[in-house]
């Protein structure tokens, strides 16, 4: 189905409702109730200084918060035409600040530090200033403390928009200075036909970019728009292929290749925060520059560790189709159909068990890197453990 369909859908329920969706809201998909609340916001202009959006990953809280952030800086309330707002789609605009955690432990004290002396400074280019946080759920410690005190006293024009998978990972007292909004999943069939008509895909083309990214519709566009995110899911299926005949050197070789085929995409991040960097050169003092730099960097151990994520979300893929191919009367639809040669020999290779037995490998490597262990390490023990399954049985 189309996208202006589906937004012409959304206005027909909220007017239902009584209620008008207006742009940048009429879009979200599946998501009416919040479209309808952010709308009302905009339109009586009556902004609350926190937000938390709650909801599983893939139901749209990425979205909703960049065209919430849109409508919020932009004069006319984000339509997606003008400067702002695509400063805000590029991550450009100097009052639209995209906050990631400082590395797998989630915020540190220090990051909130900064934040909330860029918080309590005059917005640059519009009437207020956004700061989005992408895992609210891992604010904890000091550093949950240190931004419950700005949200006490927040400063003036200054708006906090928190995302979390789980709503109750949070502080209650963090939760309770927030207007909470929830998210719910978003059924896969429309999930689909969104995304393939965004990316001008075939529903199979669409299917792949949502299991390569968990399920989330945001991060699946950007995934099938980067060519070099989209050869690095053909070098990961193409590595656990060549598991059956490989040596350990082989293995080693594999996840190391991987590690430098992930900087691709990555060089991409580089060269968006180069840009963003000379940009913000002309109105930002040296010492906000320095908090920008930081915040790059710490963005990027983020960009860094999803792109991996992707590795392993494309590995459970791969090993997800062994197992609709070993169950046919599942009713499930394999993803990764340009590899469906090699999947229907692995099916006939591998019992379930060890199907299982590679996906905990999978999650093993996931909860490893989220303690800090290198990643190629990880991908390393990840492999040798899929390998041995596929040697178990001949």
């Amino acid at each position: 189905m189309a996208t202006a369909q589906k937004g012409h859908q959304a206005k027909a329920v909220a007017k239902a409702a009584g209620k008008t969706i207006a742009p940048p809201f009429d879009e979200l998909v599946g998501q009416n109730i919040a479209a309808s609340f952010l709308t009302k916001v905009i339109q009586s202009n009556s902004a609350a200084h926190a937000y938390l959006f709650s909801g599983p990953l893939g139901s749209g809280k990425t979205e909703a918060a960049r065209a919430f952030a849109r409508a919020l800086l932009c004069e006319q309330g984000g339509g997606d035409t003008c400067d702002t707002c695509r400063r805000v789609v590029n991550g450009t605009h100097p009052d639209y600040h995209v906050i990631n955690p400082a590395g797998v432990q989630g915020y540190v004290v220090e990051q909130i530090k900064d934040i909330i002396t860029s918080a309590n400074m005059a917005p640059v280019r519009s009437r207020r200033k956004v700061y989005l946080f992408t895992r609210g759920d891992l604010l904890s410690g000091n550093a949950a403390n240190a931004l419950l005190k700005t949200l006490e006293e927040p400063p003036r024009d200054t708006i906090f928009i928190l995302l979390a998978r789980n709503r109750d990972a949070i502080l209650e007292t963090i939760v309770s200075r927030c207007q909470v909004l929830p998210f719910r999943r978003i059924p896969e069939p429309e999930a689909l036909a969104t995304l393939a008509e965004k990316i001008g895909a075939t529903e199979a083309e669409a299917r792949i970019a949502l299991a390569a990214t968990g399920g989330s519709l945001f991060y699946a566009e950007e995934f099938w728009r980067s060519s070099e995110r989209r050869n690095l899911r053909i070098a990961t299926l193409e590595a656990l292929e060549r598991l059956i005949h490989a040596d350990e050197a082989s293995v080693l070789e594999s996840a190391k290749d991987l590690i430098v085929k992930m900087r691709a995409p990555l060089d991409v991040v580089k060269m968006q925060q180069q840009r963003h960097l000379e940009q913000s050169k002309d109105f930002l003092s040296a010492g906000n520059l320095s908090r920008l730099e930081q915040q790059h960097r710490r963005e990027f151990t983020s960009r860094e560790r999803e792109t991996v994520g992707e590795i392993l979300d494309i590995a459970r893929s791969w090993i997800r189709d062994i197992m609709i191919v070993q169950l046919p009367k599942s009713g499930n639809q394999t993803v990764n159909v340009d590899f469906i040669a090699n999947i229907k020999r692995m099916a006939e290779r591998l019992t379930l068990d060890s199907c299982v037995r590679a996906l905990d490998a999978v999650d093993e490597a996931q909860r490893q890197i989220q303690y800090n262990v290198s990643l190629q390490l990880a991908l390393e023990v990840m492999l040798f453990s899929i390998r041995r399954e596929l040697a178990g049985r001949r």
